[in-house]
């Protein structure tokens, strides 16, 4: 087990520059195997969830190779394999691979896939998707086997109940290789999509609507990759960067950023009273005084996003009053509140509804445990604030979302020390 050693009263300082978006990657690499020709991606992030996304390949005889943030992946010689279980259960968006083999080879057999454990997160929409393209799917031995007939996928329109990423991607996945034209209604906004997208349009897909809320495809027979593709820069990344710096900085510069993908967050940590520099591509955030408390509602981008509730706390516990976080996605996305309140956070949830009470001058270091990624980032914000030293086990899960933290947070002045 992993543990995540944190030397509390550490201010940062410095700048640092945000990586590929891990949101885009997990769904990227299960794209790729669309793909009749080898695939090049640069500007990848060095996380756990790339290393056990190219494991998943190996056991499709799909080759990969990943250095200094660029991976390459082969699909010439895939195999058609089930993949049950093994580094499937390990990560959420495991589940792109229904879609992608549905797409390559008209059927598939995938484990339910595991990542973070934030509440239901329920695959009926997927399945509605795939059974609209003609494919019949069946829950049996923990996995999930979808088939299709002589006829193969056609295009469908659909009508997604509830606005869902992974259900969008995993659709455009299937449909990019379906015959006829899929249109999604009601898809998920966000720029991974859009990321995804361009990819598969770069390949010789015609996609045309991803960002709104209806998408076209218009099936094709072949795909091929003559380019590599740039992942767009991680805008949860680049939120928890700035969050901690507003609460525990004294002048940071983030660097690569798309503001346009962080305007609902970027206008929250205004109304909070940060005095935010925004550039063209990078934002610098000085030492902040005089925080105001806000209330946070999480909801589909264009909203704040569920991802960065958790980063946002260490800075809304500098705050001078009661501010409140409602997450209309993930409710039980609470991990970090019994692990804050061990530091002295006043932090409480109760119907649905996460209090947080500021400024809180009193934080100490304790043996805290990261039940997920971003929850394990937002202990790592309040344990460089706290006295002592914090302990956070379980620190795998803040590397399955966060590349060279260690590398980042030194640039950041800040000394972090990683215990295997």
């Amino acid at each position: 087990m992993t543990k995540l050693l944190v030397k509390g009263k550490q201010r940062l300082s410095g700048e640092v520059t945000i990586g590929g978006a891990k949101n885009s990657t997990v769904a990227l690499i299960p794209a790729a195997i669309l793909a009749d020709t080898k695939v090049k991606f640069d500007s990848v992030p060095d996380i756990l969830d790339v290393r056990n996304l190219m494991l998943i390949l190996e056991e499709m005889n799909v080759s990969s190779h990943f250095d200094n943030g660029v991976l390459e992946v082969d699909p010439t010689q895939i195999a058609k394999t089930p993949l049950p279980g093994g580094a499937i259960q390990s990560l959420r968006a495991s589940y792109y691979f229904m879609g992608a083999l549905l797409g390559k080879f008209g059927e598939a057999v995938v484990g339910f896939p595991g990542g973070d454990n934030i509440g239901p997160r329920p695959i009926d929409q997927h399945i509605k998707g795939f059974e609209a393209l003609g494919a019949h799917v069946e829950e049996k031995d923990n996995a999930v086997y979808i088939t299709t007939g002589p006829d193969g996928l056609r295009g469908a329109t659909i009508f997604f109940d509830l606005v869902s990423v992974g259900a969008t991607i995993n659709v455009m996945l299937a449909a990019v290789r379906a015959k006829g034209t899929t249109i999604i209604e009601n898809a998920a906004k966000e720029p991974e999509i859009v990321d995804l997208a361009t990819f598969l349009n770069n390949m010789g897909a015609h996609i045309r609507g991803a960002g709104t809320g209806i998408i076209r495809i218009e099936g094709v027979s072949t795909l091929k990759s003559h380019n590599t593709h740039t992942i767009i820069p991680d805008r949860i990344e680049a939120g928890t960067y700035l969050s901690l710096a507003a609460a525990n900085g004294e002048g940071v510069l983030v660097k690569n950023v798309i503001t346009e993908h962080l305007e609902p967050f970027i206008a929250k940590l205004i109304e909070i009273g940060v005095d935010l520099d925004i550039r063209e591509d990078s934002i610098y955030v000085p030492k902040s005084h005089n925080l105001k408390p806000v209330t946070v509602t999480t909801s589909p981008f264009p909203g704040f996003a569920t991802d960065l509730q958790q980063p946002i706390t260490p800075l809304l516990l500098q705050a001078q009053g009661n501010s409140m976080i409602i997450d209309t996605l993930y409710p039980e996305r609470i991990k970090h509140i019994p692990e804050m309140q061990k530091m002295g956070a006043q932090i409480t949830t109760q119907d649905g509804i996460i209090k947080i009470t500021g400024p809180t001058t009193d934080l100490t270091g304790a043996v805290v445990e990261a039940g997920e990624i971003r929850a394990g980032v937002s202990l790592l914000g309040l344990a460089l604030m706290a006295d002592g030293m914090t302990v956070i086990e379980q620190a795998d899960n803040i590397l399955r979302g966060y590349e060279r933290l260690i590398e980042k947070f030194a640039g950041l002045s800040v000394t972090l020390e990683i215990e295997d």
